[in-house]
C-alpha cells in the first residue's frame, strides 16, 4: 500500500484514476477544487474505505505543502483543460497550470515526496510536424491553453533538472470515456444524439486525433509511477493511431444507429492559426519502458462510453443543448 495524493481527482480522468489506484489496493488522498456546497466531481459517486476527500486549490503553496506531508507519490491532474475558454481567460490558465505545478514540484521537494507524476497533454505539440509524434517533436504553443502546458512541464523537469525531484511527465494523447466533460466533442455528440437531436453543430471536422480510452491511459500512468527509468522523462501515452473527427463522429452515429447531420458552426471553429490539425502519437518510449499495450480499440472503447451516457442518470447530468466553452 503507498499514500497517494491525486489533484484534478473530481475530474474526468483523475476519478478513473483515483478508482483504479483504490482497487490496487492503495491509500488515496484526492483533492477537489474548493466549493462551498461540499460538491466533490465524480468523486460524489465513489466511495471506498481508502479514500479521503479533500477540498482546496493548488494555486494556494501552503495547502499544496500541508496536503503532501507523508505522501509517497503524487498524480497531478489538476488542470484547466478547455482550449476555448484559454482564448477569452487566459491569465487563469498561467495561474492553475503554470503556477500550480510550480506549488506541488515545491511541496514535494520539500516534503521528500518519491515520485511525481505531472500530467501533460498533447497540445503542446501543435499540428504534427511529422508522424508519429514522439517526444522529441518540437513544441508548439498555438493555443494559450498549451502554451500554460508548454510551460507546466518546463517548470517541472527544472525541479528534477536542478533539485533531482523524481518528476515524469506522463503526456496522454485525446483521451476520452465515461464522465468526460460536455466541452470535449465526443461527450457533445453522445448526449446530443441520446437527447434526439437529428442536426448537431460542430466545428472543423477535418483534423485527426490519437483517441485512448480513459480505462488505458490510466494504466499508462499508474504503470509510469513504477518505473525508476521514466524519471526524468516526458513520456506519451498514445494509441499510435489517427482517426479524423468526421471519422470519428461517423463511427458514434452508427454505433448509435443515428442519421444525425453534422453542420459546421463558425462559432465552434478555432482560430486559423490555433487549430492543430494531427495529432498521431507515437507510444515506442512507454512500450520500451513498461510494456505497455492499448487494450481498447476506438470501436470497443466507443461502445463502452455510449452505453455509460445513454444511461439516463448519467445524461442527465450534461445540458446538451448548451455549447460549452
Amino acid at each position: 500500500m503507498k499514500k497517494i495524493l491525486v489533484t484534478g481527482s473530481d475530474g474526468f480522468i483523475g476519478s478513473h484514476l483515483t478508482e483504479m489506484l483504490l482497487k490496487e489496493g492503495h491509500q488515496v488522498k484526492a483533492l477537489s477544487q474548493y466549493n462551498s456546497f461540499n460538491y466533490w466531481g465524480w468523486l460524489d459517486d465513489i466511495s471506498h474505505p481508502n479514500l479521503e476527500v479533500l477540498s482546496g486549490d493548488v494555486r494556494d503553496p501552503h495547502y499544496c505543502k500541508h496536503i503532501s506531508k507523508g505522501i509517497d507519490v503524487i498524480y497531478h491532474l489538476a488542470a484547466l483543460i478547455a482550449i476555448p475558454y484559454s482564448y477569452v481567460a487566459p491569465d487563469s490558465y498561467v495561474d492553475t497550470n503554470v503556477k500550480g505545478t510550480l506549488n506541488i514540484c515545491q511541496a514535494a521537494k520539500e516534503n521528500g515526496v518519491k515520485r511525481v507524476l505531472i500530467t501533460s497533454t498533447s497540445e503542446v505539440y501543435g499540428t504534427a510536424l511529422y508522424v508519429p509524434i514522439d517526444e522529441k517533436h518540437p513544441k508548439q504553443p498555438q493555443s494559450p491553453y498549451s502554451a500554460s502546458k508548454i510551460g507546466a512541464d518546463a517548470m517541472a523537469m527544472s525541479f528534477f533538472n536542478a533539485f533531482e525531484l523524481p518528476v515524469t511527465i506522463v503526456r496522454p494523447f485525446n483521451t476520452y470515456g465515461p464522465r468526460q466533460s460536455a466541452r470535449a466533442i465526443i461527450p457533445t455528440i453522445i448526449s446530443q444524439i441520446a437527447g434526439g437531436a437529428k442536426q448537431i453543430k460542430l466545428g472543423d471536422l477535418t483534423p485527426t486525433r490519437d483517441f485512448n480510452f480513459v480505462k488505458d491511459t490510466c494504466r499508462g500512468f499508474i504503470q509510469l509511477a513504477s518505473c525508476q527509468e521514466a524519471i526524468g522523462e516526458e513520456v506519451n501515452i498514445a494509441s499510435n493511431y489517427e482517426i479524423s473527427m468526421r471519422d470519428t463522429l461517423e463511427l458514434i452515429a452508427k454505433i448509435m444507429k443515428s442519421d444525425v447531420q453534422f453542420v459546421e458552426d463558425e462559432q465552434r471553429l478555432r482560430p486559423a492559426k490555433s487549430e492543430v490539425f494531427r495529432l498521431w502519437g507515437d507510444n515506442t518510449k512507454i512500450k520500451a519502458l513498461t510494456g505497455f499495450e492499448p487494450e481498447y480499440s476506438i470501436e470497443k472503447g466507443l461502445t463502452e462510453t455510449i452505453n455509460w451516457f445513454v444511461k439516463p442518470e448519467n445524461l442527465a447530468k450534461y445540458k446538451a443543448g448548451i455549447y460549452n466553452l
